[in-house]
C-alpha cells in the first residue's frame, strides 16, 4: 500500500506514459470511428510508441486495452467495430498502462463535438468534483473526507454518485488495497499516509445513482437511460499533500487549465 521512493518514481514513469496516451487522444476525431478502432489505436501506441504494456488486457479476462462508456454506459464498456462514436456524444475512455512492473490508471470523458449544454455541464462537474476529492488528500487526513468532498460537490449541482464503483489502491497490481469510495463522512475511514498510492474517479448521473450490468457481463448502465461521466487520476500521498502521477499537460497540480 506504502510504496517507497524508488516505487514512486516508477509508479511517476507509468503515470506520466499514460498521461501521453490521452493527450495522443486529445488530438483525434472521435465521432465517426468505432469503438474498437480508438482500442486499436491506443493498444498500437503503448506498445510501440511507448513501449509499455497496457494492463488492461487480459486482467479478469478482458480482451482490450480500454473501457469506452459512451452516454448512458457508467463504466465497463466494450470496444466493438458496431459502436460508432458519433457527434453530440459524451465517451469515458478508461485506460491503464504499466512500465517496469507499476501499474497507472486513468480515466477522461470526452465531450464529441456538439453534444448538449446538459451533457457538457454532467462533464464539468464530474470533473471538477474529482478535483474536489484530490484537493480533501493529504497525511492526516482520512478516506471518507475524499467521498465527501465528491459526493458534497456532485449533490450541490443536482448529480447522484454512483455507489457500486470505487477507486482503489494501485502500485504492482492494478487493484490493491485500500478502497475509495467516492462518497461519505468527513473525518470517518482509514488515515492516508505518505507513500500511499490509489485512484481517484468519480461516476455522476443525471439522474438516479442505480446501475444495472447488460448481458455481456461487463457493460454498465443507469437505469433510467440517462448520461453518466467519469474522470479518474491516479495519486500520491506526499508529504504536504498530494501528486497527481497522471497529470496531463492540460492540467496543473489543482486542476485542468480549462474546463469543458
Amino acid at each position: 500500500m506504502v510504496k517507497t521512493t524508488d516505487e514512486l518514481a516508477l509508479m511517476r514513469q507509468s503515470g506520466t506514459l499514460l498521461a501521453a496516451v490521452f493527450e495522443m487522444l486529445d488530438t483525434q476525431e472521435l465521432a465517426g470511428r468505432s469503438t474498437l478502432q480508438i482500442n486499436d489505436l491506443v493498444e498500437r501506441f503503448i506498445t510501440v510508441d511507448l513501449a509499455a504494456r497496457p494492463a488492461s488486457k487480459g486482467q479478469y479476462g478482458f480482451k482490450y486495452v480500454l473501457n469506452c462508456s459512451i452516454n448512458q454506459v457508467v463504466c465497463h464498456g466494450v470496444p466493438s467495430e458496431d459502436d460508432i462514436i458519433a457527434d453530440g456524444d459524451i465517451i469515458n475512455l478508461d485506460i491503464t498502462l504499466e512500465k517496469n512492473g507499476f501499474i497507472a490508471d486513468s480515466s477522461k470523458t470526452y465531450i464529441v463535438g456538439t453534444a448538449s449544454p446538459a451533457a457538457r455541464r454532467l462533464v464539468r462537474v464530474t470533473q471538477e468534483a474529482m478535483w474536489k476529492g484530490i484537493g480533501a488528500v493529504r497525511p492526516g487526513a482520512r478516506l471518507g473526507d475524499i467521498g465527501f468532498a465528491i459526493e458534497r460537490h456532485a449533490k450541490k449541482h443536482g448529480y447522484a454518485v454512483v455507489r457500486d464503483y470505487a477507486g482503489h489502491g494501485i502500485g504492482r497490481e492494478m487493484h490493491e488495497a485500500p478502497t475509495v469510495l467516492h462518497f461519505g463522512r468527513a473525518g470517518t475511514g482509514m488515515v492516508l499516509r505518505e507513500g500511499m498510492t490509489f485512484t481517484i474517479e468519480p461516476m455522476l448521473n443525471q439522474g438516479t445513482r442505480k446501475v444495472s450490468t447488460e448481458e455481456d457481463g461487463w457493460t454498465v448502465v443507469t437505469d433510467d437511460g440517462k448520461l453518466s461521466a467519469q474522470f479518474e487520476h491516479t495519486v500520491a500521498v506526499t508529504a504536504t499533500g498530494v501528486e497527481v502521477l497522471t497529470l496531463r499537460r492540460d492540467e496543473t497540480a489543482g486542476g485542468p487549465k480549462r474546463f469543458p
